[in-house]
């Protein structure tokens, strides 16, 4: 199989893929609900990296301002996010998750990595951690391409072949 070939193919699976969180209702979630894919994806980088200016959002994602003014109004709106001061000084607000931006995104995660355990709570262990080094090789190899990484626990090594 070549590259091109192969690549439709991861295409229409990570399509899929996406198709299925989008469409699985996480059951269980209270506090108002589930958090669209944009205030779950904001929400988790926040929470991963800290506070951010309008800015850093565009440089770490590559989309227009105005995306991320719309965005943080929403979070803002509904409390999980607050604007501080850039706690290095600078003259920027920033966005830093509350406490209940960190409530709903820990509910919200829990009931989708519930859902991702029944899938592979089947799987031989190794298995497990085979497809976990190849998706993380998957996204920083992405992440190389476009210039844009994601921020990951420093306990989770890059495992290379």
């Amino acid at each position: 199989m070549d590259a091109r070939d192969a690549g439709e193919r991861i295409e229409r699976e990570l399509l899929i893929l996406t198709r299925n969180r989008d469409t699985s209702t996480p059951r269980g979630v209270r506090g108002g609900g589930t958090l669209d894919r944009s205030a779950y994806v904001l929400l988790s980088r926040l929470e991963a990296q800290g506070p951010m200016s309008i800015p850093e959002f565009v440089e770490a994602f590559g989309f227009a301002a105005s995306t991320f003014t719309r965005q943080t109004s929403a979070l803002l709106r509904d409390g999980l996010v607050e604007r501080t001061l850039d706690p290095e000084g600078g003259v920027a607000r920033k966005f830093r998750i509350t406490e209940k931006g960190l409530a709903r995104l820990a509910e919200q995660r829990e009931v989708f990595v519930a859902g991702v355990t029944d899938v592979i709570a089947d799987w031989p262990a190794e298995r497990r951690r085979r497809f976990i080094a190849d998706l993380r090789r998957f996204n920083t190899d992405i992440e190389r391409i476009s210039g844009r990484s994601w921020p990951r626990p420093e306990a989770e090594p890059v495992e290379r072949r």
